[in-house]
């Protein structure tokens, strides 16, 4: 099994996921969707099992500079559209483990998913 992560290089948070993998001998696939994009399906699907509002990243520099009429009247269709133009706008990291994603990175909770010793 092919395990992604997905996110953006620079990230400190994608730094310390990627730390916590590389220590536990965990073999993945790095995806920037900051260099690469990520496309609308997989949005979708990402908003399909963990809900828009988990996805979409409120608390970055990203969404509080996006004009106002952005921010109004968020749904499913409109956050997809603005994280696919604006890809800072995605949570990070989401760790693909082909049977389910995890959102952000907590290490009791990758723990937890290759059941190893936080």
């Amino acid at each position: 099994m092919a395990i992604t992560i997905y996110g953006i290089k620079n990230c400190d948070t994608m730094k310390k996921a990627r730390t916590w993998l590389d220590q536990h001998g965990v073999a993945y696939l790095f995806h920037d969707y900051k260099a690469e994009g990520v496309s609308k399906v997989l949005l979708e699907s990402w908003c399909k099992e963990h809900g828009w509002e988990v996805i979409l990243n409120r608390a970055g520099t990203t969404f509080r500079a996006l004009p106002e009429s952005d921010k109004q009247g968020l749904d499913a269709r409109k956050a997809v559209a603005l994280m696919q133009e604006h890809t800072s706008l995605i949570k990070r990291p989401v760790l693909d483990l082909g049977d389910r994603r995890l959102v952000g990175f907590k290490p009791e909770l990758y723990a937890a998913a290759f059941k190893v010793a936080a």
